[in-house]
């Protein structure tokens, strides 16, 4: 995993901004705000949904039963990325809030979590992914439209704001977004900043954020991607502690992976 990190951090160095890594993917590393006088990093992959299908993979399905990596989890499906889907509970199986896909049900229960992360349409004329903002849209007509639902932690907002409360909490940081062209964005801060502050940078960045929702935090945060030639990896750190103190990615149940279309 340290190979991986060190190859984002020569990246990171040597390109500031976007990049594209090929048709479809592009890779953006921006600079973040400053805590305690250390600067950090945000990672974004962007993946032009026209190219690449979404996936749920969960070590819940048949088959399956086994935790991966980001990256573990990528190599099985031949994915191009991927990436935390969202918070899971003690059993190291089951999400803390809906989480179904074609075929297979993770997790049942509605929460008050007011962002939903839809793709796998089973309509016609609807975009390959959104997500569905509760306070704008009701999910039982706009999630009808999708075989594929994950439900989690809203940070951007249909009206494109940060509803994050302020807090002094400090982690790493994985979401996944959309912006204003329908492109899905996966993005990472492996800085331990406040999820408020980071809204607020993300919102700042040439991105074009429009909506965004939280997927995992502290170490188990992570990122996969590979293409052009190039592999790169981030992993988390622990809450207000240095984030060199680690550098492994953990094994996780559930991640959202972007497999191009054939």
């Amino acid at each position: 995993m340290l190979a991986g990190t060190l190859t984002a951090a020569l990246f990171l160095a040597a390109a500031p901004g976007w990049q594209a890594l090929e048709a479809g993917l592009d890779l953006g590393v921006f600079e973040g705000p400053r805590v305690d006088g250390v600067a950090g990093t945000i990672t974004v992959v962007r993946i032009d949904p026209a190219r690449f299908d979404l996936r749920l993979l969960n070590a819940s399905a048949p088959d399956e039963g086994t935790t991966r990596t980001a990256r573990e989890w990528s190599e099985r499906a031949g994915a191009s990325a991927a990436i935390n889907a969202s918070m899971f509970q003690e059993d190291h199986r089951t999400s803390v809030s809906l989480m179904r896909s074609r075929g297979h049900v993770n997790q049942r229960r509605l929460s008050k979590d007011r962002a939903v992360l839809a793709f796998d349409p089973v309509a016609s004329g609807v975009p390959h992914v959104r997500i569905i903002d509760r306070d704008c849209d009701s999910l039982e007509s706009a999630g009808e439209a999708y075989a594929t639902l994950v439900q989690s932690i809203r940070m951007v907002s249909c009206q494109r704001k940060n509803v994050w409360a302020p807090s002094e909490r400090r982690f790493s940081t994985a979401a996944i977004g959309v912006d204003g062209k329908g492109r899905v964005l996966f993005i990472h801060a492996r800085a331990a900043w406040s999820v408020h502050d980071l809204v607020n940078a993300l919102l700042a960045l040439p991105i074009d954020l429009h909506q965004a929702m939280y997927v995992e935090g502290g170490p188990e945060a992570q990122l996969f991607v590979r293409g052009g030639g190039q592999v790169h990896e981030w992993v988390g750190g622990f809450e207000r502690l240095p984030t060199a103190e680690n550098r492994d990615a953990w094994p996780v149940p559930n991640v959202v992976a972007a497999v191009r279309r054939k």
